[in-house]
């Protein structure tokens, strides 16, 4: 794997296929580029497909910008099944008949509406949080417990798809949308201790990332074809306001200058990864709002995004906060 200056700056979102961890994809798009440095934002564990952005080269940069997005996700829970790890892959550790409510659609849906609005919600055991720089997982599998704390996330919506029987019972297809920090295995895990049966995800599949939905995103064969020809535009998939450097701008920006409060700004028309945009609605407009206090804008420049700065009402400008040694890519959306 080469060390020396990347080749490649850009942002990729994966269509990942169930039976690879998040760091199987990793290394596949190292080898697809030649690059070793590349990371994901958003853990999909294997049992998961879906939507899974991967930066590539300096754009790795942007992984703590691209943390706080809601997400939505099509899930099947089995009801009356506890596992080590709450989804179909662990050890089932008790299984229960569902009450009999269970398999009616009407009372399903009412008692997933118990579920939606903001909650303290417990981590699974075996899921990559760190205490003390130690992952859950890893002391998991070695038979012991980390003392993990309930974090606060917000469940916006629990939709219910379908109530499915079969041989193994009664299971819930579910479409969610949810917070930054939300474990679908952990909703799943309590929803069925609700019922008093257990349960666990049996499918997931992540729809979207904040506006990023699946259909936005190429499996990994498709990545291997188009390479940097499939690369999104990180200033639409950050979702914040952006300008476009002038010469003078550019100038400042390579010195790590700041750059004038008073610069014009722009931000996406609607979803930017929308196909339905209208052809005769312009994709960007001006944004007149004023700066808030510490907000990150994007600076594009020749096609890239050169930089993120952040605004400084103290020194009345905007200051650098991630300047790319390689501009990354912008790509379609």
């Amino acid at each position: 794997m080469k060390r020396q200056p990347s080749e490649h700056s850009l942002v990729v979102a994966v269509d990942k296929p169930t039976g690879l961890s998040s760091h199987d994809v990793v290394n596949r798009v190292r080898r697809i580029f030649g690059e070793r440095r590349v990371g994901h934002t958003g853990t999909l564990d294997p049992l998961a497909s879906g939507v899974l952005v991967v930066c590539v080269g300096p754009a790795a940069r942007l992984d703590n910008y691209l943390v706080d997005h809601d997400k939505r996700y099509e899930v099947l829970i089995r009801l009356g099944v506890e596992t080590e790890t709450d989804d179909a892959l662990g050890q089932v550790i008790r299984r229960a008949s569902a009450p009999e409510q269970a398999f009616d659609p009407a009372f399903a849906a009412r008692f997933l509406q118990r579920f939606e609005g903001p909650q303290s919600q417990m981590p699974p055991l075996y899921s990559a949080i760190k205490v003390d720089g130690v992952k859950a997982c890893d002391v998991a599998r070695k038979g012991r417990v980390l003392q993990l704390q309930p974090r606060p996330v917000d469940i916006y919506s629990l939709e219910l798809l379908a109530v499915e029987e079969d041989e193994g019972g009664v299971a819930w297809r579910v479409r969610c949308h949810v917070s930054k920090g939300t474990y679908i295995r952990a909703l799943a895990r309590d929803i069925g201790a609700a019922l008093g049966c257990g349960g666990s995800v049996e499918q997931l599949r992540r729809l979207a990332v904040g506006n990023l939905d699946v259909g936005s995103c190429v499996t990994l064969e498709q990545l291997e074809g188009c390479r940097e020809a499939v690369a999104i535009d990180p200033l639409a998939l950050l979702g914040k306001r952006f300008l476009f450097a002038d010469e003078h701008q550019e100038k400042s920006l390579a010195n790590g200058g700041k750059l004038s409060a008073k610069s014009s700004l722009y931000e996406f028309n609607g979803n930017p990864f929308s196909e339905m945009v209208c052809a005769c609605m312009p994709r960007i407009r001006p944004s007149v709002a004023p700066l808030a206090d510490g907000e990150v804008v994007g600076v594009a420049c020749d096609g890239l995004l050169r930089a993120l700065y952040r605004f400084d009402p103290a020194k009345g400008a905007l200051v650098p906060d991630c300047v790319f040694s390689k501009g990354v890519l912008r790509g379609h959306c």
